[in-house]
């Protein structure tokens, strides 16, 4: 069978005046040997070759053998793969790629015109190497595994992120291998004028294209369909289906015969057509680096070196979006003598954004592309559209969709699907919904056009709501002794999540970490001053069990200002201890006893001996933190008495705990393992597993100095397991501070060195000060002599 192709091939070439040499010997093309023999020369298989580019093996055999031809944005990359210049691969493959072969179906009337259609490729196309090598890979595969199948593609993205410039240059790469021609078609599914090409118009354009008199089509769409599926049997076509609309509009369009290659481009997901055999490809914007790229190809190289700063912002500025991007260049090549610095400012300003990325021509204007999508949907997916830009991001799920839009979950749910299937929206993680700053930017335009004031403020209200129920149900989950606080009203159609249990209040807090961070600042911005200083409260504990103290002092500042505006002293002094304790761990002590002070009188004049309690908790930290230890048991002490006196269980076991890790610092480790025994035994009550885990640490380290280190030890793993299984780093980093001080007394120095290690990475990532100490244990345990 390979025989027969090569001898195919050479009698075409032959019959065309392309003879090419042989090799004596095997009868093959000498020049296909010399490039075999380059790969076997570096030690490739054509396994290996073809891995390393990214086709099949099968390609591999096909260019070696003589019956194709390397695409052309493939061969740079062959060549350096080869090793040699692009020049000496143009040797080894003979020249240029010859023609495809005409198949014998190919062959017509000298008189039937083969069509051309493409238009002609973007200028300075750049980036979409993956796509491009999958759309290459799509098209190899079909030949080798069914060459006779028709081959479908629909690529598919959001409004300006380069789908039809993307299938158009790959389409001339590829449309040698398709002589009998090739058809193009805008479908105008997403047009200014709202007017969708039929399959009609669109089959009536391609007969004429074929050669049809215009006497010989017939009158009925299936009959024009039933002309152009027998006009295209056994002929090669490449047919790009520009701007779809939706698979109605594309299947009468598509060929029934073999061997023809078919590009669909949509702003909708055409799901519905893999139905049909057609593999789907979504775009998505560019990388930081591609746009970068494109913006130099588009300036010059040299205009691009000269503000290198100023080009990474446009970039970043227009959000990786092709079009965007397209629109920036165009207006920096229009004023020649403008630095890039005074477009980049233009771009900075949020409210102008879309003004400045518009060239003048509703083609090349980012709010005019969009519009377009926008325009086609429901009226209930344009307001979630619209209300989606009022929400703080980056991403958003069905449930805080649904209490933004005010409606049901599988109404949220439907919708987003709606706004994910024209693009508009995207399902970036299972369950979770985002778009680009571009979009965002136009959603919320939509929104302040549209909806009214009162209506945007109702939206963000919910979506407030959505974040302060849920965060403040799972905080007293992520921590017990979380002081409770009365939460702001619901408004009416939110409804919070509900987690069950400690491992899925973290999980949450950690999935909706930034939106939570976002939300404050929206609740700032937009005069929620409640939600302020309430949300910063409900987040607190999952921030300082996952060591997050920078970002707690932050929220903390806001939350403080935001009670201060309401004249709330509850929130003032709850405000002010959070803010305290988050200075404490990062070892701020002025600021620190400052605002723990502040707080401790605020609850003795309102009377509230939890708070009070609370207070007492956080400067026995401060008092640790600056070794006066003394000081720290009377803080515990006191706070432990106000624990009991409340009635708080919970709390009361945390406080036990704290009073026997200060005896034991002021050396009294008999009485330190009397108050953690304690502490355990009130927390088979309470049965909450962090107490347990800070419990086991505390008595670890009275072991340890009562010179029992196995004892020690056991209780240092079974401190460390637990904090490892709730994801609590900074006691995690404790504990193995302290296994790696046990085994360094007992002369286990390689083991020492590894916990310390651990410890140390763990601190210096959540920018703890205890990080310097165990740095100081490391160089000391390195010292010479030690």
């Amino acid at each position: 069978m390979g025989v027969n192709l090569a001898a195919g091939w050479r009698n075409r070439l032959r019959r065309a005046g392309l003879a090419v040499a042989k090799d004596v010997k095997t009868g093959r093309p000498a020049h296909r040997d010399r490039l075999a023999a380059r790969r076997r020369a570096l030690g490739l298989t054509q396994e290996d070759l073809a891995a390393l580019l990214g086709v099949e093996r099968s390609t591999v055999v096909r260019w070696e053998a003589g019956a194709t031809e390397p695409l052309p944005w493939l061969r740079p990359k062959l060549a350096k793969v080869l090793q040699i210049p692009l020049g000496r691969l143009t040797e080894l493959l003979g020249g240029p790629a010859p023609a495809a072969p005409a198949g014998p179906g190919d062959r017509r009337p000298a008189a039937a015109p083969v069509p051309r259609q493409l238009p002609s490729a973007v200028a300075d196309f750049t980036g979409r190497v993956p796509e491009l090598a999958a759309l290459t890979r799509m098209l190899e595969q079909a030949q080798a595994g069914a060459p006779g199948t028709v081959v479908i593609c629909a690529i598919g993205g959001t409004a300006g992120v380069g789908k039809t410039a993307l299938a158009l240059y790959w389409a001339h790469q590829v449309a040698h291998q398709f002589p009998g021609g090739q058809l193009h078609v805008n479908l105008r599914g997403f047009d200014p004028t709202g007017t969708p090409v039929t399959p009609a118009q669109a089959i009536r354009g391609f007969l004429d294209a074929l050669g049809v008199p215009p006497e010989r089509i017939p009158a009925q769409l299936d009959a024009q369909a039933g002309l152009y599926r027998s006009l295209l049997s056994g002929k090669r076509m490449l047919i790009v289906l520009d701007n779809a609309r939706d698979e109605a509009q594309v299947r009468p369009l598509l060929p029934a015969s073999p061997g023809s290659l078919v590009l669909v481009t949509s702003r909708s997901q055409l799901t519905g057509l893999a139905t049909d055999g057609a593999r789907l490809l979504n775009l998505d914007i560019l990388t930081h680096e591609e746009a970068i790229q494109l913006l130099t190809a588009r300036l010059g190289a040299a205009r691009a070196a000269a503000e290198p700063h100023a080009l990474a912002e446009i970039a970043r500025l227009c959000a990786g979006l092709p079009l965007a991007l397209a629109v920036a260049a165009a207006r920096a090549a229009a004023r020649p003598g403008f630095p890039l610095a005074v477009l980049a400012a233009e771009l900075r300003d949020t409210a102008g954004r879309l003004d400045a990325l518009d060239a003048g021509d509703t083609a090349a204007s980012v709010r005019a592309v969009f519009s377009w999508s926008y325009q086609q949907l429901s009226p209930a997916a344009a307001r979630m559209f619209r209300l989606l830009g009022l929400h703080p991001g980056p991403d958003i799920t069905v449930p805080a969709a649904a209490s933004l839009a005010g409606v049901g979950q599988p109404a949220a749910r439907r919708l987003l699907c709606q706004l994910t299937r024209a693009h508009l929206t995207g399902e970036h993680a299972p369950g979770r919904y985002a778009f680009h700053d571009l979009l965002r930017a136009y959603s919320a335009a939509q929104a302040r056009g549209y909806d009214s004031k009162p209506e945007r403020s109702e939206a963000v209200g919910r979506a407030l709501d959505h974040y302060l129920h849920t965060a403040g149900h799972g905080s007293t989950l992520v921590n017990p002794v979380h002081e409770p606080v009365a939460l702001a009203l619901l408004k009416p159609g939110t409804v919070p999540e509900r987690p069950a249990d400690h491992r899925q209040a973290l999980a949450w807090f950690e999935a909706e970490h930034y939106v939570l961070l976002a939300s404050i600042a929206l609740a700032e911005s937009t005069g929620f001053a409640v939600h302020a200083w309430q949300l910063p409260w409900a987040i607190s504990p999952f921030l300082r069990i996952r060591g997050h103290y920078q970002e707690c002092t932050v929220t903390q500042r806001t939350a403080l200002a935001a009670a201060t505006r309401l004249d709330d002293p509850t929130g003032r002094a709850i405000s002010s201890r959070l803010l305290g304790a988050a200075y404490a761990e990062l070892g701020d002590h002025h600021q620190a006893r400052a605002h723990l002070t502040r707080s401790l009188d605020l609850c003795r004049r309102l009377g509230n001996r939890l708070g009070e309690a609370k207070a007492h908790q956080d400067l026995n930290v401060l008092a640790e933190r600056q070794g006066r230890y003394a000081d720290a048991l009377g803080h515990a002490e006191q706070a432990l008495r106000l624990y009991q006196a409340t009635g708080h269980k919970a709390a009361e076991v945390e406080a036990l705990n704290n009073v026997g890790w200060y005896h034991a610092h002021l050396g009294d480790y008999q009485q330190a393992r009397v108050f953690c025994q304690q502490a355990l035994t009130l927390n088979v009550e309470v049965g909450h597993p962090r107490f347990e885990g800070i419990i086991w640490d505390t008595l670890g380290f009275a072991e340890h100095h009562l010179g029992n280190p196995t004892e020690a030890l056991t209780c240092y793993q079974r401190a460390l397991s637990i904090s490892q299984e709730l994801g609590d780093r900074f006691h995690q980093a404790d504990t193995l501070t302290h296994i790696a001080d046990a085994r360094h007394d007992v002369g286990e120095l390689v083991q020492a060195r590894q916990a310390w290690q651990q410890a140390l990475a763990m601190f210096e990532d959540m920018h703890h000060p205890d990080a310097d100490q165990v740095r100081a244990k490391l160089h000391s345990a390195d010292e010479p002599g030690r």
